[in-house]
């Protein structure tokens, strides 16, 4: 049974490393961004790397992560915790490091500091604030395959909750949203926010997630059948 985050992602692409595990979708861009297991792996790996490799993180450290649903953001904290690092989504003051979108106002100590701004295609950030680093090109330096790091059931995961406290939230979630295993889940990311909805407790279920941010809700029901979904968490 997995008890930390890191071994329920393992999971979930050893379980179908093809397939769609997280389609992003923001019908204000027109995006549209489809990730296998593999490929979000990937990414998870590249950004774990970055905070291991690169930024010498690990337990003990806290990671700011100042972004609303995407699927950049899940890459990030899906990294955060694959490196044994903390994520913080309420409070960036004392973090080590911190992500954020480029005019999201964030008070933090930190001194290694990422914008992205959550384009299309993952491109970069024309302009960058000044103090930060491009998440979306920093991170393509580093490597695919991420050897892993020691992570326990109660090592902290988010906001001072440990990986055993949180998994256990999102099954909970999953339980009141109706979630299940195999399932593919619609998740609207205005009214489900927080990643233990929209990202863990489908993942903790063994469902993927067609994440929408700002939904129109006319298109609700046509995406809902091209994408075989079989829930809709609005």
């Amino acid at each position: 049974m997995e008890t930390t985050i890191p071994q329920v992602l393992a999971s979930a692409v050893r379980r179908d490393p093809a397939s769609p595990l997280l389609t992003f979708y923001d019908d204000t861009s027109g995006d549209r961004t489809e990730l296998s297991g593999a490929t979000l792996d990937n990414w998870v790996s590249k950004t774990a790397n970055m905070l291991v490799d690169g930024l010498g993180l690990g337990a003990g450290d806290t990671a700011a992560v100042a972004l609303p649903p995407h699927w950049q953001t899940a890459a990030i904290l899906l990294g955060v915790w694959s490196a044994g690092v903390a994520a913080e989504i309420s409070d960036p003051e004392s973090a080590d490091v911190l992500f954020t979108a480029p005019d999201q106002a964030a008070t933090t100590k930190a001194s290694d500091r990422y914008a992205t701004g959550l384009l299309p295609f993952a491109m970069p950030l024309r302009e960058l604030p000044a103090g930060f680093a491009d998440y979306v090109l920093e991170v393509r330096q580093f490597g695919d395959h991420f050897p892993g790091q020691p992570v326990a059931a109660g090592d902290p995961a988010l906001n001072d909750r440990t990986h055993a406290e949180v998994l256990a939230a999102a099954a909970a979630r999953a339980t009141e949203l109706g979630i299940t295993a195999g399932g593919r889940v619609l998740v609207d990311a205005a009214t489900h926010a927080d990643p233990v909805d929209w990202l863990l407790a489908p993942l903790v279920t063994g469902a993927s997630i067609v994440l929408c941010a700002n939904i129109d809700p006319a298109r609700v029901t046509s995406r809902a059948e091209s994408e075989k979904v079989t829930l809709v968490v609005a």
